[in-house]
Protein backbone atom coordinates (compact mmCIF):
# COMPACT_ATOMS: atom_id res chain seq x y z
CA UNK A 1 0.00 0.00 0.00
CA UNK A 2 1.69 3.50 -0.96
CA UNK A 3 2.08 6.00 1.70
CA UNK A 4 -0.42 8.23 0.33
CA UNK A 5 -3.26 5.32 0.83
CA UNK A 6 -2.41 4.37 4.35
CA UNK A 7 -2.18 7.96 5.36
CA UNK A 8 -5.21 8.55 4.28
CA UNK A 9 -6.98 5.56 6.24
CA UNK A 10 -5.58 7.03 9.59
CA UNK A 11 -6.70 10.15 9.28
CA UNK A 12 -10.00 8.54 8.48
CA UNK A 13 -11.41 8.49 11.85
CA UNK A 14 -10.78 12.04 12.79
CA UNK A 15 -12.35 13.51 9.65
CA UNK A 16 -14.93 11.40 9.16
CA UNK A 17 -16.48 11.56 13.04
CA UNK A 18 -15.78 15.45 12.74
CA UNK A 19 -17.60 15.72 9.48
CA UNK A 20 -20.87 13.33 10.73
CA UNK A 21 -21.30 15.74 14.21
CA UNK A 22 -20.62 18.67 12.23
CA UNK A 23 -23.25 17.62 9.53
CA UNK A 24 -25.50 16.19 12.02
CA UNK A 25 -25.64 18.82 14.36
CA UNK A 26 -26.83 21.30 11.37
CA UNK A 27 -29.29 19.61 9.97
CA UNK A 28 -30.66 19.30 13.52
CA UNK A 29 -30.50 22.43 14.14
CA UNK A 30 -32.06 23.01 10.67
CA UNK A 31 -35.11 21.18 11.91
CA UNK A 32 -35.42 22.98 15.29
CA UNK A 33 -35.77 25.86 13.15
CA UNK A 34 -36.98 25.19 9.74
CA UNK A 35 -40.11 23.14 11.07
CA UNK A 36 -41.99 25.82 13.58
CA UNK A 37 -41.28 28.45 10.57
CA UNK A 38 -42.87 26.09 8.05
CA UNK A 39 -45.81 25.52 10.60
CA UNK A 40 -45.84 29.51 10.51
CA UNK A 41 -45.86 30.26 7.32
CA UNK A 42 -48.38 27.56 6.51
CA UNK A 43 -50.65 28.64 8.71
CA UNK A 44 -49.93 32.56 7.90
CA UNK A 45 -49.53 32.88 4.32
CA UNK A 46 -48.54 36.55 4.97
CA UNK A 47 -45.15 35.11 6.21
CA UNK A 48 -44.42 32.29 3.41
CA UNK A 49 -42.88 34.31 0.67
CA UNK A 50 -40.47 36.28 3.15
CA UNK A 51 -39.48 33.10 4.86
CA UNK A 52 -39.01 31.42 1.84
CA UNK A 53 -37.10 34.56 -0.11
CA UNK A 54 -34.78 34.50 2.93
CA UNK A 55 -33.87 30.78 2.71
CA UNK A 56 -33.49 30.98 -1.13
CA UNK A 57 -31.15 34.17 -0.81
CA UNK A 58 -29.18 32.16 1.61
CA UNK A 59 -28.49 29.49 -1.36
CA UNK A 60 -27.32 31.87 -3.53
CA UNK A 61 -24.36 33.13 -1.26
CA UNK A 62 -21.21 30.95 -2.43
CA UNK A 63 -20.57 28.20 0.56
CA UNK A 64 -17.22 28.96 1.52
CA UNK A 65 -17.75 32.91 1.58
CA UNK A 66 -20.78 31.98 4.06
CA UNK A 67 -18.29 29.74 6.18
CA UNK A 68 -16.01 32.75 6.24
CA UNK A 69 -18.08 35.98 7.07
CA UNK A 70 -19.50 34.37 10.26
CA UNK A 71 -15.52 34.12 11.55
CA UNK A 72 -14.92 37.87 12.21
CA UNK A 73 -18.94 38.40 13.11
CA UNK A 74 -18.33 35.23 15.96
CA UNK A 75 -14.77 37.00 16.85
CA UNK A 76 -16.34 40.68 17.52
CA UNK A 77 -19.40 39.10 19.42
CA UNK A 78 -16.65 36.93 21.67
CA UNK A 79 -14.84 40.07 22.37
CA UNK A 80 -17.64 42.12 23.43
CA UNK A 81 -19.10 38.85 25.53
CA UNK A 82 -15.47 39.34 27.14
CA UNK A 83 -15.57 42.80 27.97
CA UNK A 84 -19.79 42.75 29.12
CA UNK A 85 -19.57 39.24 31.09
CA UNK A 86 -15.98 38.29 31.42
CA UNK A 87 -16.92 34.95 28.73
CA UNK A 88 -15.86 34.50 25.18
CA UNK A 89 -16.26 31.55 22.90
CA UNK A 90 -14.36 29.92 19.76
CA UNK A 91 -15.03 31.91 16.71
CA UNK A 92 -12.92 29.54 14.69
CA UNK A 93 -13.45 25.98 13.87
CA UNK A 94 -16.94 24.64 14.52
CA UNK A 95 -19.50 26.99 15.64
CA UNK A 96 -19.17 29.57 12.59
CA UNK A 97 -19.29 26.19 10.39
CA UNK A 98 -22.52 25.23 12.29
CA UNK A 99 -23.85 28.41 11.88
CA UNK A 100 -23.26 29.05 7.76
CA UNK A 101 -24.33 24.88 7.13
CA UNK A 102 -27.48 25.22 9.44
CA UNK A 103 -28.36 28.54 7.15
CA UNK A 104 -27.99 25.79 3.97
CA UNK A 105 -30.04 23.18 5.73
CA UNK A 106 -33.18 25.67 6.11
CA UNK A 107 -34.68 26.12 2.39
CA UNK A 108 -35.29 22.60 1.28
CA UNK A 109 -36.92 21.27 4.85
CA UNK A 110 -38.71 24.95 4.70
CA UNK A 111 -39.92 24.42 1.51
CA UNK A 112 -41.16 21.57 1.68
CA UNK A 113 -42.58 22.06 5.15
CA UNK A 114 -44.57 24.34 3.57
CA UNK A 115 -45.74 22.11 0.68
CA UNK A 116 -46.63 19.15 2.70
CA UNK A 117 -48.87 21.19 4.69
CA UNK A 118 -50.61 23.04 2.28
CA UNK A 119 -51.46 20.35 0.85
CA UNK A 120 -52.93 18.48 3.27
CA UNK A 121 -56.54 17.72 2.03
CA UNK A 122 -58.68 19.83 3.62
CA UNK A 123 -61.59 17.99 4.43
CA UNK A 124 -58.89 15.62 6.55
CA UNK A 125 -58.41 19.28 8.25
CA UNK A 126 -62.23 19.99 8.50
CA UNK A 127 -63.21 16.24 9.51
CA UNK A 128 -60.78 17.25 12.34
CA UNK A 129 -62.37 20.07 13.68
CA UNK A 130 -65.75 18.77 13.52
CA UNK A 131 -64.71 15.75 15.85
CA UNK A 132 -63.55 18.83 18.09
CA UNK A 133 -59.28 18.89 17.61
CA UNK A 134 -57.88 21.78 18.72
CA UNK A 135 -55.21 23.43 15.72
CA UNK A 136 -52.97 21.97 17.81
CA UNK A 137 -53.95 18.42 18.13
CA UNK A 138 -55.02 18.61 14.45
CA UNK A 139 -51.36 19.49 13.26
CA UNK A 140 -50.15 16.81 15.42
CA UNK A 141 -52.71 14.19 14.68
CA UNK A 142 -53.65 15.03 10.88
CA UNK A 143 -51.59 17.82 9.03
CA UNK A 144 -48.11 16.28 10.05
CA UNK A 145 -48.91 12.43 9.21
CA UNK A 146 -50.04 13.41 6.33
CA UNK A 147 -47.73 16.35 5.09
CA UNK A 148 -44.29 13.79 6.79
CA UNK A 149 -43.56 12.09 3.16
CA UNK A 150 -43.14 15.62 1.56
CA UNK A 151 -41.40 16.89 4.77
CA UNK A 152 -39.31 14.09 4.63
CA UNK A 153 -38.05 14.26 1.40
CA UNK A 154 -36.97 17.99 2.22
CA UNK A 155 -34.77 16.25 5.03
CA UNK A 156 -33.12 14.61 2.68
CA UNK A 157 -32.09 17.22 0.49
CA UNK A 158 -30.87 19.10 2.84
CA UNK A 159 -28.60 16.39 4.36
CA UNK A 160 -27.67 15.85 1.32
CA UNK A 161 -26.51 19.45 0.45
CA UNK A 162 -24.74 19.38 4.31
CA UNK A 163 -22.89 17.07 4.24
CA UNK A 164 -21.87 18.45 0.67
CA UNK A 165 -21.42 22.08 1.99
CA UNK A 166 -19.26 20.52 5.14
CA UNK A 167 -16.30 19.47 3.33
CA UNK A 168 -15.66 23.68 3.40
CA UNK A 169 -15.71 23.77 6.65
CA UNK A 170 -11.51 23.50 6.48
CA UNK A 171 -10.44 26.50 5.99
CA UNK A 172 -12.10 27.88 9.18
CA UNK A 173 -10.34 25.78 11.11
CA UNK A 174 -13.16 22.53 11.28
CA UNK A 175 -11.85 19.14 10.83
CA UNK A 176 -13.83 17.58 8.34
CA UNK A 177 -13.59 15.37 5.08
CA UNK A 178 -12.32 18.61 3.12
CA UNK A 179 -9.36 18.16 4.62
CA UNK A 180 -8.52 15.48 2.35
CA UNK A 181 -9.69 17.68 -0.22
CA UNK A 182 -7.79 21.25 0.11
CA UNK A 183 -4.91 19.47 1.47
CA UNK A 184 -4.48 17.66 -1.69
CA UNK A 185 -5.24 20.40 -4.10
CA UNK A 186 -2.35 22.05 -2.49
CA UNK A 187 0.19 19.01 -2.38
CA UNK A 188 -0.85 17.40 -5.83
CA UNK A 189 -2.06 14.63 -3.36
CA UNK A 190 -5.01 13.13 -5.76
CA UNK A 191 -5.03 10.59 -3.76
CA UNK A 192 -6.32 12.62 -0.96
CA UNK A 193 -8.49 14.28 -3.24
CA UNK A 194 -10.19 11.21 -4.25
CA UNK A 195 -10.37 9.73 -0.83
CA UNK A 196 -11.72 13.17 0.16
CA UNK A 197 -14.43 13.71 -2.56
CA UNK A 198 -15.03 9.48 -2.61
CA UNK A 199 -15.83 9.10 1.63
CA UNK A 200 -18.07 12.51 1.71
CA UNK A 201 -20.08 10.88 -1.52
CA UNK A 202 -20.28 7.58 0.38
CA UNK A 203 -21.54 9.03 3.84
CA UNK A 204 -24.42 11.15 1.51
CA UNK A 205 -25.59 7.98 0.24
CA UNK A 206 -25.73 6.21 3.36
CA UNK A 207 -27.40 8.91 5.25
CA UNK A 208 -29.85 8.97 2.32
CA UNK A 209 -30.71 5.66 2.09
CA UNK A 210 -31.36 5.82 6.08
CA UNK A 211 -33.69 8.91 5.77
CA UNK A 212 -35.19 6.97 2.91
CA UNK A 213 -36.44 4.02 5.39
CA UNK A 214 -37.71 7.06 7.57
CA UNK A 215 -39.79 8.52 4.36
CA UNK A 216 -41.22 4.94 3.24
CA UNK A 217 -42.36 4.56 6.70
CA UNK A 218 -43.59 7.57 7.15
CA UNK A 219 -45.76 7.41 3.52
CA UNK A 220 -46.79 3.29 4.61
CA UNK A 221 -47.17 4.02 8.39
CA UNK A 222 -44.38 1.35 8.70
CA UNK A 223 -43.03 2.06 12.45
CA UNK A 224 -40.28 -0.87 11.66
CA UNK A 225 -38.63 0.97 8.92
CA UNK A 226 -38.71 4.50 10.29
CA UNK A 227 -37.32 2.88 14.09
CA UNK A 228 -34.59 0.73 11.23
CA UNK A 229 -33.61 4.45 9.75
CA UNK A 230 -33.98 6.53 12.87
CA UNK A 231 -31.72 3.72 14.91
CA UNK A 232 -28.97 3.98 12.17
CA UNK A 233 -28.46 7.27 12.09
CA UNK A 234 -28.41 8.08 15.80
CA UNK A 235 -25.83 4.75 16.22
CA UNK A 236 -23.86 7.01 13.44
CA UNK A 237 -23.61 10.42 15.28
CA UNK A 238 -22.84 8.41 18.23
CA UNK A 239 -20.34 6.51 17.12
CA UNK A 240 -19.12 9.70 15.55
CA UNK A 241 -19.03 11.75 18.84
CA UNK A 242 -17.33 9.14 20.52
CA UNK A 243 -14.49 9.13 18.61
CA UNK A 244 -13.87 12.91 18.59
CA UNK A 245 -13.80 11.99 22.25
CA UNK A 246 -10.38 13.40 23.17
CA UNK A 247 -8.20 12.89 25.97
CA UNK A 248 -8.02 15.44 29.12
CA UNK A 249 -4.52 16.05 28.71
CA UNK A 250 -3.99 19.79 27.51
CA UNK A 251 -3.65 20.01 24.54
CA UNK A 252 -1.11 22.42 21.80
CA UNK A 253 -2.79 23.31 18.72
CA UNK A 254 -0.41 23.79 15.39
CA UNK A 255 -2.40 26.17 13.30
CA UNK A 256 -1.26 26.26 9.28
CA UNK A 257 -2.36 28.24 6.35
CA UNK A 258 -3.07 26.46 3.24
CA UNK A 259 0.07 25.63 1.01
CA UNK A 260 2.18 22.87 1.12
CA UNK A 261 5.31 24.41 3.08
CA UNK A 262 2.97 25.63 5.91
CA UNK A 263 1.43 21.62 6.19
CA UNK A 264 5.10 20.42 6.36
CA UNK A 265 5.96 22.60 8.91
CA UNK A 266 2.82 21.90 11.09
CA UNK A 267 4.29 18.67 10.93
CA UNK A 268 7.30 19.30 12.25
CA UNK A 269 5.67 20.98 15.29
CA UNK A 270 3.06 18.39 16.07
CA UNK A 271 6.19 16.16 15.76
CA UNK A 272 8.71 17.75 18.35
CA UNK A 273 5.69 18.76 20.59
CA UNK A 274 4.55 14.80 20.53
CA UNK A 275 8.30 13.99 21.72
CA UNK A 276 7.80 16.30 24.59
CA UNK A 277 4.69 14.50 25.74
CA UNK A 278 2.15 17.04 24.54
CA UNK A 279 -0.91 15.62 23.22
CA UNK A 280 -1.55 18.32 19.63
CA UNK A 281 -4.27 19.44 17.41
CA UNK A 282 -3.34 20.69 13.47
CA UNK A 283 -5.92 23.34 11.86
CA UNK A 284 -4.65 23.32 8.68
CA UNK A 285 -6.04 25.16 5.50
CA UNK A 286 -6.42 27.94 7.49
CA UNK A 287 -6.51 31.69 5.64
CA UNK A 288 -4.15 34.41 6.16
CA UNK A 289 -6.54 36.59 7.90
CA UNK A 290 -7.95 33.88 9.51
CA UNK A 291 -4.72 32.43 11.29
CA UNK A 292 -3.52 35.57 12.35
CA UNK A 293 -6.73 36.56 14.64
CA UNK A 294 -6.79 32.81 15.61
CA UNK A 295 -3.09 32.99 16.99
CA UNK A 296 -4.36 36.75 18.34
CA UNK A 297 -7.22 35.15 20.35
CA UNK A 298 -5.47 32.26 21.65
CA UNK A 299 -7.38 29.59 19.68
CA UNK A 300 -4.42 28.50 18.10
CA UNK A 301 -0.82 28.49 19.82
CA UNK A 302 1.69 28.19 17.53
CA UNK A 303 2.48 28.90 13.69
CA UNK A 304 4.86 29.76 11.17
CA UNK A 305 4.11 33.78 9.37
CA UNK A 306 6.19 35.46 7.00
CA UNK A 307 7.75 38.56 8.66
CA UNK A 308 6.77 40.66 4.99
CA UNK A 309 3.41 39.44 5.14
CA UNK A 310 3.07 40.75 8.94
CA UNK A 311 4.89 44.01 7.86
CA UNK A 312 2.43 45.18 5.10
CA UNK A 313 -0.94 43.54 6.52
CA UNK A 314 -0.80 43.58 10.31
CA UNK A 315 1.23 46.10 10.78
CA UNK A 316 0.20 48.17 7.83
CA UNK A 317 3.55 49.69 7.22
CA UNK A 318 4.50 50.06 3.58
CA UNK A 319 8.62 51.07 3.75
CA UNK A 320 10.55 48.36 3.06
CA UNK A 321 13.88 48.52 5.89
CA UNK A 322 16.48 46.77 5.85
CA UNK A 323 16.05 42.65 6.94
CA UNK A 324 17.61 42.66 9.90
CA UNK A 325 15.89 45.89 10.84
CA UNK A 326 12.50 44.23 9.84
CA UNK A 327 12.43 41.44 12.03
CA UNK A 328 13.88 43.46 15.00
CA UNK A 329 10.73 45.88 14.94
CA UNK A 330 8.43 43.56 14.13
CA UNK A 331 9.43 41.39 17.68
CA UNK A 332 8.80 44.48 19.80
CA UNK A 333 5.69 45.25 18.05
CA UNK A 334 4.23 41.94 18.39
CA UNK A 335 5.05 41.83 21.80
CA UNK A 336 4.03 45.10 22.74
CA UNK A 337 0.65 45.53 20.33
CA UNK A 338 -0.67 42.11 20.42
CA UNK A 339 0.98 39.94 23.04
CA UNK A 340 2.22 37.69 20.37
CA UNK A 341 5.85 36.66 20.70
CA UNK A 342 8.38 35.60 17.76
CA UNK A 343 10.33 33.11 18.89
CA UNK A 344 12.33 33.87 15.88
CA UNK A 345 13.51 33.01 12.30
CA UNK A 346 13.44 29.10 10.84
CA UNK A 347 16.37 30.49 8.62
CA UNK A 348 14.73 30.43 5.42
CA UNK A 349 12.82 33.99 3.21
CA UNK A 350 9.53 32.84 1.50
CA UNK A 351 9.22 35.57 -0.19
CA UNK A 352 6.67 36.71 -3.52
CA UNK A 353 8.40 36.68 -5.93
CA UNK A 354 7.49 37.33 -9.67
CA UNK A 355 8.75 33.92 -11.45
CA UNK A 356 8.83 32.73 -15.34
CA UNK A 357 10.10 30.58 -17.13
CA UNK A 358 13.84 30.70 -17.85
CA UNK A 359 13.55 29.90 -21.96
CA UNK A 360 10.11 32.20 -22.25
CA UNK A 361 12.28 34.82 -19.95
CA UNK A 362 15.48 34.71 -22.42
CA UNK A 363 13.33 34.73 -25.60
CA UNK A 364 11.60 38.40 -24.11
CA UNK A 365 15.02 39.62 -22.83
CA UNK A 366 13.75 39.91 -19.34
CA UNK A 367 15.76 39.79 -16.09
CA UNK A 368 14.19 42.09 -13.69
CA UNK A 369 11.02 43.64 -12.70
CA UNK A 370 11.93 47.06 -14.68
CA UNK A 371 12.52 45.03 -17.61
CA UNK A 372 9.46 43.14 -17.27
CA UNK A 373 7.46 46.87 -16.80
CA UNK A 374 7.96 47.53 -20.51
CA UNK A 375 6.56 44.49 -21.78
CA UNK A 376 4.08 43.57 -19.57
CA UNK A 377 1.15 44.79 -21.31
CA UNK A 378 1.45 41.89 -24.32
CA UNK A 379 2.06 39.34 -21.20
CA UNK A 380 -0.72 37.43 -18.85
CA UNK A 381 -0.07 37.19 -15.16
CA UNK A 382 -1.05 34.33 -12.71
CA UNK A 383 -1.42 34.83 -9.18
CA UNK A 384 -2.64 33.17 -5.97
CA UNK A 385 -5.86 33.58 -4.65
CA UNK A 386 -5.11 36.46 -2.71
CA UNK A 387 -2.09 37.70 -4.40
CA UNK A 388 -3.81 40.77 -6.52
CA UNK A 389 -5.90 41.75 -3.10
CA UNK A 390 -2.85 42.41 -1.30
CA UNK A 391 -0.61 45.42 -0.31
CA UNK A 392 2.70 43.92 -2.00
CA UNK A 393 0.93 43.81 -5.32
CA UNK A 394 0.05 47.71 -4.79
CA UNK A 395 3.38 48.34 -4.30
CA UNK A 396 4.58 46.63 -7.59
CA UNK A 397 2.42 48.51 -9.69
CA UNK A 398 3.59 52.05 -7.71
CA UNK A 399 7.28 50.74 -8.28
CA UNK A 400 7.24 49.26 -11.67
CA UNK A 401 3.77 50.56 -13.14
CA UNK A 402 2.91 46.82 -14.09
CA UNK A 403 0.18 46.27 -16.12
CA UNK A 404 -0.70 43.35 -17.79
CA UNK A 405 -2.73 42.28 -20.36
CA UNK A 406 -4.55 39.57 -18.50
CA UNK A 407 -4.56 38.73 -14.94
CA UNK A 408 -6.12 35.75 -13.59
CA UNK A 409 -6.33 33.92 -9.95
CA UNK A 410 -5.02 30.18 -9.11
CA UNK A 411 -4.94 28.16 -6.37
CA UNK A 412 -1.30 27.74 -6.18
CA UNK A 413 -0.98 24.18 -7.74
CA UNK A 414 -2.94 25.36 -10.67
CA UNK A 415 -0.81 28.51 -11.14
CA UNK A 416 2.14 26.61 -11.66
CA UNK A 417 0.85 24.13 -13.78
CA UNK A 418 -0.72 27.29 -16.05
CA UNK A 419 3.07 28.63 -15.98
CA UNK A 420 4.66 26.30 -17.33
CA UNK A 421 1.51 24.77 -20.16
CA UNK A 422 2.25 28.64 -21.31
CA UNK A 423 -1.60 29.84 -20.27
CA UNK A 424 0.23 32.63 -18.53
CA UNK A 425 3.56 34.39 -18.74
CA UNK A 426 4.48 35.25 -15.49
CA UNK A 427 3.06 34.28 -11.69
CA UNK A 428 3.55 35.32 -8.36
CA UNK A 429 5.83 32.48 -6.91
CA UNK A 430 7.67 31.89 -3.93
CA UNK A 431 11.35 31.85 -3.37
CA UNK A 432 11.16 29.16 -0.96
CA UNK A 433 9.59 26.65 -3.73
CA UNK A 434 11.40 23.74 -5.07
CA UNK A 435 8.95 24.13 -8.39
CA UNK A 436 11.61 26.94 -8.85
CA UNK A 437 14.71 24.51 -9.80
CA UNK A 438 12.52 21.51 -10.33
CA UNK A 439 10.49 23.76 -13.20
CA UNK A 440 13.55 25.78 -14.50
CA UNK A 441 11.98 28.93 -13.38
CA UNK A 442 13.87 32.64 -13.11
CA UNK A 443 12.99 34.71 -10.19
CA UNK A 444 13.48 38.24 -11.50
CA UNK A 445 15.06 40.54 -9.89
CA UNK A 446 13.81 43.53 -7.65
CA UNK A 447 15.66 46.35 -8.15
CA UNK A 448 13.92 48.98 -6.70
CA UNK A 449 13.24 46.81 -3.24
CA UNK A 450 8.80 46.94 -3.65
CA UNK A 451 8.73 43.70 -1.77
CA UNK A 452 10.20 43.30 1.88
CA UNK A 453 11.43 40.47 2.90
CA UNK A 454 9.65 37.59 4.25
CA UNK A 455 11.40 35.47 6.98
CA UNK A 456 9.43 32.80 8.25
CA UNK A 457 9.00 33.09 11.76
CA UNK A 458 7.79 30.67 14.47
CA UNK A 459 4.93 33.02 16.17
CA UNK A 460 3.69 32.09 19.56
CA UNK A 461 -0.01 32.69 20.87
CA UNK A 462 -0.45 35.39 24.16
CA UNK A 463 -1.63 32.67 26.75
CA UNK A 464 1.70 30.65 25.37
CA UNK A 465 4.39 33.56 25.96
CA UNK A 466 6.02 32.02 29.00
CA UNK A 467 5.31 27.81 27.85
CA UNK A 468 8.35 25.90 28.61
CA UNK A 469 7.41 23.14 26.52
CA UNK A 470 6.97 24.95 23.18
CA UNK A 471 10.02 27.29 23.93
CA UNK A 472 11.67 23.80 24.71
CA UNK A 473 9.91 22.01 21.38
CA UNK A 474 10.40 24.96 18.83
CA UNK A 475 13.10 27.23 20.11
CA UNK A 476 15.97 24.70 18.28
CA UNK A 477 14.36 25.01 15.10
CA UNK A 478 15.41 28.52 14.92
CA UNK A 479 17.99 29.12 11.98
CA UNK A 480 18.18 25.82 11.57
CA UNK A 481 16.13 25.51 8.05
CA UNK A 482 18.10 27.20 5.29
CA UNK A 483 16.11 27.77 2.16
CA UNK A 484 17.61 24.53 0.02
CA UNK A 485 16.75 22.39 2.72
CA UNK A 486 12.70 23.98 2.60
CA UNK A 487 12.83 23.76 -1.35
CA UNK A 488 13.90 20.22 -1.04
CA UNK A 489 10.64 19.69 1.61
CA UNK A 490 8.60 21.79 -0.82
CA UNK A 491 9.70 19.86 -3.84
CA UNK A 492 8.69 16.04 -1.89
CA UNK A 493 4.92 17.08 -1.69
CA UNK A 494 4.57 19.43 -4.82
CA UNK A 495 5.14 16.51 -7.18
CA UNK A 496 2.77 13.37 -7.43
CA UNK A 497 4.18 10.24 -6.18
CA UNK A 498 3.14 7.74 -3.69
CA UNK A 499 5.47 9.19 -0.65
CA UNK A 500 4.33 12.93 -1.17
CA UNK A 501 2.64 13.78 1.88
CA UNK A 502 3.56 16.27 4.33
CA UNK A 503 4.29 14.23 7.59
CA UNK A 504 6.64 12.74 5.30
CA UNK A 505 8.27 15.88 4.30
CA UNK A 506 8.58 17.03 7.88
CA UNK A 507 10.53 13.97 9.06
CA UNK A 508 12.90 13.96 6.35
CA UNK A 509 13.29 17.37 7.20
CA UNK A 510 13.68 16.80 10.86
CA UNK A 511 16.49 14.13 9.70
CA UNK A 512 18.40 16.71 7.81
CA UNK A 513 18.30 19.10 10.50
CA UNK A 514 19.53 16.75 12.80
CA UNK A 515 22.45 16.49 11.14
Amino acid sequence: MSEQIASAWRLLPEYLSAHIVLSAAALGAGLLIALPLAVLAARRPAFAWPLLSFASLVQTIPGLALLALFYPLLLALSALSGRWFGVTFPALGFLPALLALTLYALLPILRNGVTGLTGVDKAAVEAAKGVGMTPMQSLWRVEAPLAAPVVMAGVRTAAVWTIGAATLATPIGQTSLGNYIFSGLQTENWVFVLFGCAASAVLAFIVDQALGLVETGTALRDARRIVAGVAALLVGTGLAVTGLARPNAASYVVGAKNFSEQYILAELFAERLQAEGANVRQKQGLGSAIAWRALVSDEIDVYVDYSGTLWANVMGRTDVPPRDVMLAELTQWMKEKRGVTVLGSLGFENAYAMLMRRARAKELNIRSLEDLSGKAGNLALGADIEFLDRPEWAALQKAYGLAFRDKRSFNPTFMYRALSSGEVDVISGFSSDGRIIADDLLALEDPRHAIPSYDAVILLAPKRADDALLQRALKPLVGAISVDLMRAANLSVDRDNDKSTPLAAARALESQIRK
